[in-house]
């Protein structure tokens, strides 16, 4: 939430501020000095910046008091949560201008309605407190991610995850919102109601903004019943074309139950197998072209349901139809396959250094968009690899191109950003799709955001800020 009519303030404009906002949400909340501000100054994997202080407000009263003085002051604000994403949106610019405003103090409330299937949760909670609130009511939020970040970034990035192909992403799980926005003003809409038809759904304007049009504090989120069977298998694919028939072969006979359908590359596997923890080598002859992680789930109890049988029944009924495109199915505990999953960007690190793209395309491209993309790749550089993992089932893709080792810094970020400007351009202009599935726009993509994004859209999303809040840079 970057308002640009600001003036670069200087060390007395800042202190004075540390003072006010001192005062109105308490010196305990106000950092400024460098030990402090580090950790909140560098991404997971991309973004660093240094800031000018770190905000930690407790209430939403609190949130709005802090935006009003820095606005006030000119001085710019950089929400962060629990600094997980993957695009560089969560952490300051290099200026050493912005304050950082943390909502991790704001995560006390987890109101939870077994009996709308709802729950009123703080923006500062994360996912895993969250849910375990959730378990003691035999409920969920299953938005299944390999991190774990809190609610209000989840919200403003639209977090979709390993389970969307089942749940949906959160657009589709929220219910009501309560928003800190860039004028200070607080726009408060928590109904708990699943059919509200009473005009514009104001709440879905801050989904997938990265908090550009304000700082979310509270949500009303639709809950799910707890899986009582969760099953699973690898299918050893052939090919990617053998993956997309494997998922239009399962689909018709397991239906709602297929909770996630995710496609692991040989090169990525190789790369969990030589540096990952597992509790054993899955794989009889090696890493197949694709393992294919089939995941089941449904809150039946076995006995009216067997979801193993169905698993079971659904699997050898597609190895006969396709006995060219699938060489192997391994059974056992479905954990120790998202061991593996999860494992694979770790593991692509000790192999070099990472240029991770999340694209996507129609699920039917899946095969052919990985192909040309690999072809196209080693024709500039024939070093690169192409890792590629991810949501097959619902058309995503973490298309990963591990880099060489001991490469000039200055050739390896030419590089980088060569081979992400080609691999959007196949995606977005050869294939229909989008160069950013679910980690949303930020720093990383914004050269992607102006060349793809038509610009009526851009004038659209422009105005409504500018109009209701001033110059905002999006």
């Amino acid at each position: 939430m970057t308002d640009t009519s600001s003036t670069q303030p200087d060390s007395a404009t800042t202190a004075s501020l540390a003072r006010d906002l001192g005062d109105a949400i308490g010196a305990d909340c106000v950092f400024t000095e460098a030990p402090d501000l580090a950790a909140y100054e560098k991404g997971w994997r991309y973004g660093e910046g240094r800031a000018r202080m770190v905000l930690k407000p407790r209430t939403v009263e609190h949130v709005a008091a802090a935006v009003r003085l820095c606005r006030s002051a000119g001085v710019r604000i950089q929400p962060i949560g629990a600094n997980t994403g993957l695009v560089a949106a969560s952490n300051p610019d290099d200026s050493g201008e912005m304050a950082v405003l943390s909502l991790e103090r704001l995560s006390k409330t987890i109101q939870v309605f077994p009996e709308d299937g709802t729950v009123i949760v703080d923006g500062g909670v994360l996912l895993s407190q969250l849910n375990e609130a959730l378990a003691a009511h035999g409920r969920s939020f299953p938005i299944d991610l390999g991190a774990d970040p809190q609610i209000g970034g989840m919200i403003v990035t639209n977090t979709g995850g390993s389970r969307l192909v089942r749940y949906g992403d959160v657009r589709a799980n929220l219910l009501g919102l309560e928003v800190v926005l860039p004028t200070g003003e607080v726009y408060t809409q928590l109904d708990r109601l699943a059919k509200n038809n009473t005009g514009l759904d104001a709440k879905q304007l801050f989904v997938g903004t990265s908090g550009a049009f304000g700082i979310v504090t509270r949500a009303v989120l639709k809950t799910w019943p707890l899986p009582k069977q969760t099953v699973g298998a690898l299918v050893c694919a052939t090919s990617g074309a053998a993956v997309v028939e494997l998922l239009q072969r399962l689909e018709p006979v397991v239906g709602d139950f297929l909770s996630a359908f995710e496609a692991i590359s040989r090169n990525a596997t190789e790369a969990v197998l030589r540096h990952g923890s597992l509790e054993r080598q899955p794989f009889a002859e090696g890493a197949p072209a694709y393992a294919v992680l089939v995941e089941l789930q449904c809150s039946l109890p076995a006995e009216v349901l067997d979801l193993e049988d169905v698993l079971g029944m659904a699997l050898e009924s597609a190895m006969e139809a396709m006995p060219e495109g699938v060489e192997d199915v391994v059974v056992g505990d479905v954990e120790d396959f998202w061991s593996i999953r999860h494992q694979v960007s770790e593991s692509l690190r000790e192999e070099g250094p990472v240029l991770g793209l999340d694209v996507s395309t129609p699920r039917g491209d899946m095969a052919r968009f990985t192909a040309e993309v690999e072809k196209r790749v080693h024709e500039v550089a024939p070093d690169v690899r192409v890792c590629d993992f991810g949501h097959w089932g619902d058309g995503g893709s973490h298309l990963n191109l591990v880099l060489k080792r001991d490469m000039d810094p200055a050739d390896l970020a030419a590089l980088k950003r060569r081979l992400q400007s080609l691999v959007y351009g196949i995606c977005v202009e050869e294939f229909g799709g989008s160069y950013s599935a679910e980690h949303g726009v930020g720093p990383h993509n914004i050269a992607a955001y102006h060349r793809y994004t038509d610009p009526v859209v851009r004038r659209l999303c422009a105005s409504i800020a500018t109009e209701r809040f001033g110059t905002v840079d999006l």
